[in-house]
C-alpha cells in the first residue's frame, strides 16, 4: 500500500480486472481478470506480489472468496464455475449450462449455500457441505428464471436468509434462499441498468448503484426508496458498504465507470459502460 492507501499493481498487468476482494485478515487479496486468470496477491510486502495464479481458458467474470477463507469460485465467460482449493490448488468444476456466461457468483455467510447468476437471467444455487481438510461438496439445490434480460450481481444477505439479484431490466429482485420465492422488487422509472448492490449488516437495507449515476438505499422489507445518493457524473457500477460502528454514521463508497488518471489502481471498471 502507499502513503495514499492505493495499492501499487504492476504496470505489465495492463488489463481489465473483473473481481477484486480481500481474506478476512487483510494480509492477501484476489482478483479476477480477462487474461484468463484468478490470482491472490501478497498484501504483506511493500510492492504487491502476485503469489499464485489460477489459470482457465476464458475470460474470468467473477470470483468469491468461500467464508472459510480457503476456497475461492472462480465464474468465467465459457459458463464454468471452478472451485479453487488454495490449501491444495485442487479445482473442480460446475457447468450449469452451456452457452451462457457465469456473470455473478456468491456464497452465504454461513458457507452451506454457493449461488450463481448467467448473464442471460437464469440464477441457480447449490448446497455446500463443509468436509474437514478437503474441498466442499456441491450438490445442485435450485433453478430460477430471476430476469428475462441481460442479469449482473447476485448477493446473500448478511443473515442468509435472501438472496438480490441485480440486471439491466431496471430492477433488483429480492428472493427467499430456501425457495427462491420472490419477496420484493426494488425499481424506479428511469434508474435503468443496476449493476451493483450491498446490504446492512442487519439485513434491513440494500444500497443499489445503476447507471443513471445514482446510489440509492431501500428498505428490503417492502421495498420502498428510502434516499438517493447523487454526484456522479457516468454510470454507477461497483458499490462497497460497511456499516460504521454505534451511533456513527454508516459509511458508503461508490466506484463510477471512469478509472483514475493513474495505474495506481486495484480495480480497472470500463470506460465503456452500457445503459
Amino acid at each position: 500500500m502507499s502513503a495514499t492507501g492505493k495499492i501499487k499493481a504492476p504496470r505489465l498487468s495492463l488489463i481489465n480486472i473483473t473481481a477484486v476482494g480481500f481474506n478476512n485478515s487483510m494480509r492477501w487479496m484476489y482478483t479476477g481478470g480477462e487474461d484468463n486468470s484468478a490470482r491472490i496477491w501478497d498484501l504483506r510486502s511493500r510492492n504487491l506480489q502476485c503469489q499464485r495464479i489460477f489459470q482457465v481458458n476464458t475470460p474470468v467474470s467473477c470470483v468469491c472468496l468461500h467464508p472459510n477463507q480457503v476456497e475461492l469460485f472462480v465464474g468465467d465467460q465459457s459458463g464454468t464455475i471452478h472451485l479453487w482449493d488454495l490449501r491444495t490448488d485442487h479445482n473442480e468444476q460446475l457447468l450449469p449450462e452451456r452457452n451462457m456466461m457465469i456473470q455473478s457468483v456468491d456464497v452465504n455467510g454461513i458457507g452451506t449455500m454457493l449461488g450463481a447468476l448467467t448473464h442471460k437471467g437464469m440464477f441457480y444455487t447449490w448446497t455446500l457441505k463443509s468436509v474437514f481438510n478437503k474441498p466442499s461438496r456441491i450438490y445442485p439445490k435450485m433453478k430460477l428464471e430471476a430476469h428475462k434480460t441481460y442479469a449482473l450481481k447476485c448477493k446473500f444477505s448478511p443473515n442468509s436468509e435472501f438472496v438480490v439479484t441485480t440486471s439491466a431490466d431496471q430492477t433488483a429482485k429480492m428472493w427467499k434462499s430456501s425457495d427462491l420465492n420472490e419477496v420484493v422488487t426494488f425499481t424506479k422509472p428511469g434508474q435503468q441498468w443496476v449493476w451493483d448492490c450491498a446490504f446492512t449488516s442487519d439485513s434491513e437495507f440494500l444500497f443499489t448503484c445503476s447507471s443513471d449515476s445514482v446510489v440509492r438505499l431501500w428498505r428490503c422489507d417492502d421495498g420502498a426508496p428510502i434516499h438517493e445518493y447523487a454526484g456522479h457524473q457516468r454510470a454507477v457500477t461497483t458499490i462497497a458498504f460497511q456499516d460504521g460502528r454505534p451511533k456513527q454514521d454508516a459509511e458508503i463508497t461508490a466506484a463510477c465507470n471512469s478509472p483514475p488518471p493513474t495505474t495506481d489502481i486495484a480495480v480497472v471498471v470500463d470506460d465503456d459502460v452500457k445503459s
